[in-house]
């Protein structure tokens, strides 16, 4: 990862990212500068996952438990709402 992209904030990004997505959608936007959205659309896109998953990992659950209250590595739990 570049210097560039360690420094942009995960804020920055989305909102590049969908000023990016609404040009796009717009339909208004010549090939090759669509394209070039479109690939910094992925670099954004790519940016935020990695941010994502750097903060997933700091987080940490306190799980209460027999022998008092412990430490867990955070875990995403996808909830089922087909119900």
């Amino acid at each position: 990862m570049s210097i560039k992209e360690t420094e942009e904030s995960f804020e920055t990004a989305i909102e590049q990212l969908e000023r990016i997505v609404a040009q796009l959608e717009s339909g208004d936007v010549p090939l090759e500068k669509a394209i070039e959205l479109y690939q910094e659309g992925v670099r954004l896109s790519h940016l935020c996952g990695v941010k994502l998953e750097q903060v997933e990992k700091k987080i940490e659950m306190l799980v209460e438990g027999e022998a008092g209250v412990t430490r867990k590595p955070f875990q995403a739990v996808l909830e089922d709402k087909g119900n």
